[in-house]
């Protein structure tokens, strides 16, 4: 894995429906090694690479570039910014973090009223998006709309770190499943392979929808970050995954039922690699899976998932071995898929 290039990944800004500077930054490492590239109505990516052999399986393999975060409703009299939620966002998370807003990077943080002025339950409840704004130091309205609008996607103002184990960086999903399939395109592929980089995963699946219509593939894998809750006060059997396990294969969640033989595949091919593999313990969340698989006349479709502590918050956690099993699991499942051995 090239760890800059996660990096860069991970500290651009791509709340879903402004994944540009996102799409940006893969356009410019793919583009000596595809063979074709194009960006649809939507604003996918979408991308075709010749392999040593034509396909035997039109195979898609997809990664979404969009970040769950925020847009600026309404400016306040006194120049503090209400929002909403884009992509589903814990509350708990929100209050006293930093943010940046709009396309020049705005710096602002997450304001509440202060605890010594609520009364009772007030104080232990957690607090209503509508019970937050954001302030960017303006004096007044007028102060803040010489730099922020209406529409303004707002994101974490978040980090890259990492140690000899793990990373901890925002956006990890999805951008781990990015920089996987950027590795792919920039190797030597025993097969053609069609390959999607989608917005809007956060917000409805709504890229994946279109990309999908327009490759019109026989199978699909999608490479994604799943939660994993093995954290202390969490039995084993609500854990969902655990990181240090290796890559995270499901067999159902709130969108799909995916595909016995390409569930099975996926396993073998982790195991024929040297790397570890587990089940998605939860029928819970979705993916991008949830409408490839059902576009056209059908796709067998699977998914293989980074574990991640901490999803959709500014600094998320997940382990270097996990995502190199991650890579290679979807590397052998995907010349199998292709080389018609599934």
């Amino acid at each position: 894995m090239d760890i800059d290039l996660l990096k860069r990944l991970c500290l651009a800004n791509g709340v879903s429906s402004g994944e540009n500077r996102v799409r940006d930054i893969i356009i410019n490492e793919i583009k000596p090694y595809a063979d074709e590239i194009s960006v649809d109505g939507s604003g996918n990516l979408i991308v075709f690479k010749k392999g040593r052999e034509r396909a035997k399986n039109k195979l898609l393999l997809s990664a979404h570039m969009d970040e769950v975060g925020f847009i600026v409703t309404y400016i306040n009299s006194d120049g503090t910014l209400r929002v909403e939620e884009v992509g589903g966002i814990d509350r708990r998370v929100i209050s006293g973090k930093r943010v940046l807003v709009g396309e020049k990077n705005v710096p602002g943080v997450f304001g509440l009223k202060p605890t010594h002025l609520c009364s009772g339950e007030g104080k232990k409840a957690i607090p209503k998006l509508s019970e937050m704004y954001i302030d960017i130091g303006a004096e007044n309205r007028e102060d803040a709309e010489k730099a922020v609008s209406r529409g303004d996607l707002v994101s974490f103002d978040g980090y890259f770190e990492e140690n000899e184990q793990a990373f901890i960086a925002k956006a990890l999903d999805d951008r781990a499943g990015c920089a996987v399939l950027i590795g792919m395109i920039k190797s030597d592929l025993p097969y053609d392979m069609h390959f999607t980089f989608v917005v809007q995963e956060e917000v409805g699946l709504r890229g994946a929808k279109t990309a999908a219509y327009t490759v019109d593939p026989e199978f699909a894998i999608v490479v994604e970050t799943t939660t994993a809750a093995d954290i202390p006060n969490v039995s084993d059997g609500k854990r969902v995954c655990e990181l240090g396990e290796g890559a995270v294969i499901s067999f159902m969640d709130r969108h799909t039922i995916y595909d016995k033989g390409l569930y099975n595949a996926a396993f073998k091919a982790a195991k024929a690699e040297g790397v570890k593999a587990q089940t998605k313990q939860a029928v819970a969340g979705g993916n991008d899976a949830g409408v490839i698989s059902t576009t056209r006349g059908g796709v067998r479709t699977a998914a293989v998932s980074l574990p991640c502590r901490y999803l959709h918050s500014p600094h998320t956690v997940a382990y270097k071995s996990d995502l190199t099993a991650v890579e290679k699991t979807v590397n052998a499942l995907a010349v199998k898929i292709a080389g018609g051995e599934v």
